[in-house]
């Protein structure tokens, strides 16, 4: 009798036990799945995050500021044969000068030689067809600057070499000497062309 209740003993431990190894079992597999979705949905948040991320970048560089043109004019005139002239620029600079720049235009049929803009320095005949008679004025001042020369006379400015063809566009420049810290607002006038207003700025 003892011996056959000891082995009904063992043989019911042994089930036991082998009973709950297997919800041990079980639980891990249980674990190890939900463990590997909140992986798979980690993964998932961070690409979306990084897309995101991605997608805000492109937004910003397609806010960047553009340049300012180039063809901005400060003042246009239009006059003797059929010339079109431009200012585009008036610029102080640090060495006490303002530079005005901008661009001629020959809508006539005929050649321009810019006779009448070139000064009155005929005796030094270096300043044929350019624009060294141009001159700006300070009307509430009542100053007129005339185009700076240097030591041999030459106009610190542009010359139209060649002059300017029917049709044709050229670019010049021409150099004064800077008006008061506090003027700004002067005239652009060269030849029998009518007067340009334009606004001086500040060199960067």
């Amino acid at each position: 009798m003892i011996l056959r209740r000891t082995k009904k003993t063992r043989r019911a431990m042994t089930a036991a036990a082998i009973t709950t190894g297997l919800v041990l079992a079980v639980a891990g597999c249980g674990g190890s799945d939900g463990g590997g979705d909140e992986s798979k949905d980690s993964d998932k948040k961070t690409t979306s995050s990084g897309t995101s991320n991605n997608d805000s970048g492109s937004d910003d560089r397609g806010q960047e500021k553009q340049p300012r043109s180039s063809d901005e004019v400060l003042a246009e005139v239009k006059g003797e044969e059929n010339i079109t002239l431009t200012v585009k620029s008036a610029v102080r600079d640090e060495g006490g000068f303002v530079t005005v720049s901008g661009t001629v235009t020959n809508n006539g049929s005929r050649f321009f030689a810019a006779a009448n803009w070139r000064g009155e320095e005929r005796e030094l005949n270096k300043n044929g067809s350019s624009v060294a008679g141009a001159n700006l004025v300070d009307g509430k001042g009542k100053k007129r600057y005339l185009v700076l020369r240097d030591t041999e006379g030459r106009c610190l400015c542009t010359k139209f070499t060649g002059g300017v063809k029917p049709g044709q566009t050229s670019e010049w420049y021409a150099q004064f000497p800077a008006p008061p810290e506090g003027t700004t607002a002067v005239s652009f006038q060269v030849g029998a062309m009518p007067p340009a207003p334009v606004e001086i700025s500040e060199g960067e």
